[in-house]
């Protein structure tokens, strides 16, 4: 799934591409998760924004247009032929008769369009802080992880204590911070540790262009090179580039988790 990098540098590729466009035909699958569609013809894109995964496309009569691509969602703007694809499950035309489409093969994404009421959209609505707010500090850290029993890794993946954070950046910071992922308390001393390794790893990845293991892609077709500059995550079986000791895979809450025995000890 498109974690917070991944969406973040589809949302810069789109800023240039849609802002300022009025959306003047628009459609989407008959599911309930794509029909909102064309509920934002006649409106004018303002901007790109995200929050944690989601993207939000400010309109100019101040509604927005919210997309979460899900696992295999992706975002392209082609040109004044619409694309004949079977997966595409939502477009918009804009009026310089090009067409922003959302192509999402397995239909886990999501579009709604919204106003500042977002009761629709739960998981949106109860998102944690963005891992670059100066508000989310270390102490922020701990004391939203320090009274839930739930493993460390599991908290980061639930988008509560900070947004944003999937399976690949969680076993990444985690790794760096040298914290067991299936650890259900976190020191002080352990969120002083954690709390730069997420806003690195993210950062890091964002300058890379995200993470390209299968489905996802940029706005331009292109796919992002960070997989080539992973230390933890999908590496079970390798050597740890810290300390040598082979990565081992696990299985923390459902989700399948790279961590160094030696260097993220219980």
């Amino acid at each position: 799934m498109p974690e917070l990098p991944e969406v973040e540098t589809v949302r810069r590729g789109l800023v240039p591409l849609v802002s300022g466009r009025r959306i003047v035909e628009a459609d989407g699958h008959p599911s309930p998760k794509f029909r909102d569609a064309g509920a934002a013809i006649g409106a004018t894109i303002t901007g790109v924004d995200r929050r944690g995964k989601y993207l939000m496309l400010p309109l100019d009569d101040g509604r927005r247009l919210v997309i979460h691509l899900g696992m295999t969602g992706q975002l392209r703007v082609h040109g004044a032929e619409h694309p004949v694809d079977p997966y595409v499950r939502a477009w918009w035309q804009l009026d310089d008769d090009r067409t922003l489409a959302l192509r999402d093969v397995r239909r886990f994404g999501r579009v709604a369009v919204v106003d500042d009421d977002l009761s629709g959209l739960p998981t949106l609505a109860a998102l944690g802080p963005e891992p670059f707010d100066p508000a989310f500090d270390p102490d922020a850290l701990w004391r939203s992880m320090r009274s839930s029993r739930s493993r460390v890794k599991t908290q980061l993946l639930g988008q509560r204590v900070v947004a944003g954070v999937g399976n690949i950046y969680a076993d990444e910071a985690l790794w760096r911070a040298g914290i067991h992922p299936g650890n259900r308390t976190l020191s002080r001393v352990g969120a002083a540790r954690l709390h730069p390794a997420i806003v690195a790893v993210l950062l890091e990845a964002i300058s890379r262009g995200g993470t390209t293991l299968r489905d996802y892609r940029t706005v331009d077709g292109g796919s992002g090179e960070n997989q080539h500059h992973l230390d933890c995550y999908g590496r079970a079986g390798q050597p740890c580039a810290r300390c040598g000791t082979v990565l081992r895979r696990i299985v923390v809450d459902a989700r399948g988790t790279t961590f160094c025995p030696v260097c993220q000890r219980r």
